[in-house]
C-alpha cells in the first residue's frame, strides 16, 4: 500500500502541492487526474525521490519510502528518458540490470515485454529508429522490466493507437490482479473510468475528491432523474414534463429526459405524471460520467448545468 501524506511542495511562491494525501491500495487501479500544472507530475516525482517534499512524507506498506524501497517501484515519467541510439532489447536489459536483476533474467524480461507491447519485430531497432508510439512502448516496457511491486506512471497512453491502449490496459489490469498498486495519471477521463476502481482528483495542489469510481459518481445527483416515457406507437412523448411543478431544468438525452428537481420534490409524483404521460420505459437516478464528475468538483459547476 502506497501512502502519501500531507505532500507539500512549494516553487517559490507557487504552492505546487497543498497537503495533498491519499491511499493507493494494493492491487488497485488508481487514476490520478487533474488539469495541467495541477500537481500531478510534482506529486510523482516525489514518491520517486525524483523530487523532495516541503512537508509530508510517503509511506510504502507503512514505512517512509528510501532509495532501497524505490528500486522495486516501476515509473515511467511524462518526459521520454531512453537512450536514442540504443538498441530497445539492450537498453531494457541494462535498465533491468540497474534494478538489480540479473544479466540473463533482465534479457529475458526485455524480450518478454516488447514482445508483450507489440515490438518483438523490433527488438534490436535503435530507439531513435522506432515511432513515438513505439518508444512510448519501450519506456513503459522500462517500467516493467524489473517486475516492480508497485506502477508509477505518469500519462502511460499518451500517444498510443488503438492496439497499444489495448495491450497496455491489459498488461496493467494483469498487474493489479497480481496484487500490484497501479496507480497512472491520464487525461483520457473515459479510460481511466473504464480501467480504474479508485480516483483522485486534484485542483491547484489540493485534493478535491478521491475514493472508488462507482461511489464518486454516486454522490451529488440525486436531485436528477432519466425518464423515459413513450406513446401507444412506441415513440418517445417529450411534452409531458413541461408544466411539471418542482422541476428546475430538463434536457433531452436521447429518448429519455433528464430532470433537475427542486429539493423537497417527491419524485414518485414525477412518476406519477410520467405514468399519466404514457408507457413509463426507464425511471431513474442519473449518475454523472467521471469527465461531468471532474467538471463539477474542478470548476465547481452545479450539477444542474452539466450536460448529459
Amino acid at each position: 500500500m502506497l501512502e502519501l501524506d500531507r505532500l507539500t511542495r512549494r516553487f517559490g511562491d507557487l504552492v505546487a502541492l497543498d497537503a495533498l494525501s491519499f491511499t493507493v491500495e494494493a492491487g488497485s487501479m488508481f487514476g490520478f487526474v487533474g488539469s495541467n500544472g495541477a500537481g500531478k507530475t510534482t506529486a510523482m516525482r516525489i514518491v520517486m525521490g525524483v523530487d523532495d517534499p516541503d512537508d509530508g512524507e510517503v509511506r510504502w506498506k507503512g514505512s517512509p519510502v528510501d532509495r532501497s524501497t524505490r528500486v522495486s517501484f516501476g515509473y515511467m515519467p511524462e518526459e521520454r528518458g531512453l537512450y536514442p541510439k540504443t538498441p530497445a532489447d539492450r537498453q531494457l536489459t541494462y535498465l533491468g540490470r540497474l534494478r538489480g536483476v540479473p544479466a540473463d533474467e533482465a534479457a529475458r524480461a526485455a524480450r518478454h515485454w516488447l514482445e508483450r507491447l507489440g515490438l518483438g519485430d523490433r527488438a534490436g531497432d535503435r530507439v531513435e529508429e522506432l515511432s513515438l508510439g513505439n518508444q512510448q512502448r519501450v519506456q513503459l516496457a522500462a517500467a516493467l522490466v524489473h517486475d516492480p511491486q508497485l506502477l508509477v506512471l505518469d500519462e502511460p497512453f499518451s500517444g498510443l493507437d488503438p492496439t497499444g491502449v489495448d495491450a497496455l490496459a491489459g498488461i496493467l489490469l494483469e498487474r493489479a490482479e497480481a496484487g500490484v498498486p497501479v496507480m497512472f495519471s491520464s487525461h483520457q477521463l473515459d479510460l481511466v473510468e473504464r480501467l480504474c476502481d479508485t480516483v483522485a482528483i486534484i485542483d491547484a495542489g489540493r485534493l478535491v475528491a478521491a475514493g472508488r469510481v462507482e461511489e464518486l459518481r454516486s454522490r451529488g445527483r440525486d436531485s436528477v432523474l432519466r425518464v423515459e416515457v413513450v406513446g401507444p406507437d412506441g415513440s418517445p412523448v417529450t411534452d409531458w414534463s413541461s408544466e411539471l411543478p418542482g422541476v428546475r431544468s430538463r434536457e433531452r438525452d436521447g429518448d429519455a429526459e433528464l430532470l433537475v428537481l427542486a429539493p423537497g420534490v417527491d419524485d414518485q409524483l414525477v412518476l406519477d405524471a410520467a405514468r399519466r404521460a404514457g408507457a413509463v420505459r426507464h425511471f431513474g437516478r442519473a449518475r454523472p460520467t467521471l469527465s461531468e464528475l471532474y467538471r463539477e468538483v474542478v470548476h465547481r459547476i452545479d450539477p444542474s448545468e452539466v450536460s448529459q
